[in-house]
Order: structure tokens, then C-alpha cells, then sequence
């Protein structure tokens, strides 16, 4: 029998796997050592973003500019000057905006909630429709803002600024705002049920019709002046303990607390 001539093994090589074919270029490499530092560095890219939480795009987004629509849920945004910026419609999903300068921000229609706004000032924002549900809010300026028909629900918003603002319909349900500032501020059909209202100050506050004040916490609340008479879900046990005078007008069947007027220093 006649024997074949020997011949090499063939191994392979991501050159060859490159050569006659219409690859991108960026993607073939010129040498196996590039190959293989092509291969590792997007290995190290997933293992980094599966380990934070974060792929590409949202890398990309997050150093983008402001504008309507812009996905920036999970940023660091604090410590910035966004004044007068458009983010209508925005996805601000649980995104950083520490002592962040948002005055006269278009918000209409973003998502914020899970938002860190510790600090940070809205004052002349537009946020109708805008969810702020669960955001954290200390000591947070919203003067003047116009955000009918918004939700704070469940949100941390203690010594928060809402003087002079639009919150026409607005959800406060189970939201933290002791010592918040509502005076002239618009709140016709505004809830708060279950909401902590400790030391709040409604003192000035304009509205409507009717208000919900279903389990509110309502220790040291400050209703002077105020017409309380169309309120809903007010009980005397919670009115004991809020800070009136002669002035103030409570819901047919309860009774001026003997505190009132509240001692301050």
C-alpha cells in the first residue's frame, strides 16, 4: 500500500477564521496576541457589569446630556446645575440628585420615584402627572412648584418647601413630612391618608372642597386660620392633638381641643 505524506494537523486560529471572509475588522483580529486581548478585555466588561448592575447603555446614558425622555434611572446626578433643563417624561428610577440644582426643571410626566432629592431644590419645577412615589426629600425646596395631580406616596420629605406650590390633586399617602412647609401653597383635593403630618404647617395653604385626612398623624400639625369644616376622615382624637385658634373651622360634630392655641417659644 502506498502511504500518504505526512502532513501537519491544521489547529485553529482566529486569523484563518478572519481570512476570505467579510468580517468587520474590528472584530477579527491581526494576531492571535490581539485576539486574545480582544477576548479578555470583553470578558472583564461583562464581569464588571453584571457585578454592578449596569451594561453599556446605561453607562452611556447616565454621561449623557439632559433632555425629554432621557433614561438616567440609577444615576449620580448630585451636586450638579440642571436649572431650566428639560426631562420631561424622563426615567429618573431611584437616580441621585443630592443638593442638585433643579429649579424651574421640566419634569412633566417623569418617573422619580426611588429618587434621592436630599437637599436639592425644585423650586418652579413643572411636574404635573410626575410620580415622586418612595423619593428621599430632606430638607427639599418645591416652592412654587406646579405639580398637580403629582404623587409623593410613601415619600420621605421631612422639612420639605412646598410654599407657594401647585399641588392641585397631588397623592401624599403614607409620606413622611414632619415639619413641611405648606403655606400658600395650592392644595385643593390634595390626600394625605396615613401620612405622618407632625409639626407640618398648613398656615396659609388655599384650597377647595374637601381634603383627606384618613390616619393622618397629625401631632402639632399647624391649622391656624384654616377651614378644616369639609375635611374627610378627621377624628377628635387626631384633631387633639394638632395647634389651632378661634379662627380655625373644624368638620360638623368635633370639638375645639382646650390646648388650642398652642404654646410656641
Amino acid at each position: 500500500m502506498k502511504r500518504q505524506p505526512y502532513s501537519r494537523p491544521s489547529t485553529f486560529s482566529p486569523v484563518d477564521s478572519c481570512q476570505g471572509q467579510a468580517h468587520d475588522k474590528s472584530v477579527c483580529c491581526s494576531s492571535p496576541f490581539q485576539s486574545v486581548r480582544f477576548i479578555y478585555r470583553a470578558v472583564i466588561s461583562l464581569t464588571l457589569s453584571l457585578a454592578f448592575g449596569t451594561g453599556p447603555a446605561a453607562a452611556i446614558n447616565c454621561q449623557s446630556y439632559a433632555a425629554p425622555g432621557m433614561d438616567w434611572h440609577e444615576c449620580d446626578k448630585s451636586n450638579l446645575m440642571l436649572q431650566g433643563s428639560d426631562l420631561s417624561g424622563a426615567n429618573l428610577v431611584d437616580t441621585d440628585f443630592t443638593s442638585t440644582d433643579l429649579r424651574d426643571v421640566n419634569l412633566v410626566g417623569a418617573n422619580m420615584e426611588k429618587a434621592t432629592l436630599i437637599r436639592s431644590s425644585l423650586a418652579g419645577a413643572k411636574a404635573d402627572k410626575a410620580n415622586f412615589a418612595r423619593i428621599e426629600a430632606y430638607r427639599t425646596s418645591f416652592a412654587g412648584m406646579q405639580a398637580p395631580a403629582a404623587s409623593f406616596a410613601s415619600a420621605e420629605m421631612q422639612r420639605a418647601d412646598f410654599r407657594g406650590a401647585n399641588l392641585t390633586g397631588a397623592d401624599f399617602q403614607k409620606a413622611e413630612l414632619g415639619r413641611a412647609d405648606f403655606g400658600e401653597a395650592m392644595i385643593t383635593g390634595a390626600k394625605f391618608p396615613l401620612a405622618n403630618l407632625s409639626r407640618a404647617d398648613f398656615r396659609g395653604a388655599k384650597f377647595e372642597g374637601p381634603l383627606d385626612f384618613s390616619g393622618a398623624f397629625l401631632f402639632l400639625t399647624r391649622f391656624e386660620g384654616f377651614d378644616l369644616s369639609a375635611a374627610k376622615g378627621l377624628e377628635q382624637e387626631q384633631i387633639e392633638n394638632t395647634c389651632g385658634d378661634p379662627q380655625t373651622k373644624l368638620p360638623s360634630g368635633l370639638s375645639t381641643p382646650k390646648t388650642w392655641p398652642c404654646m410656641f417659644e
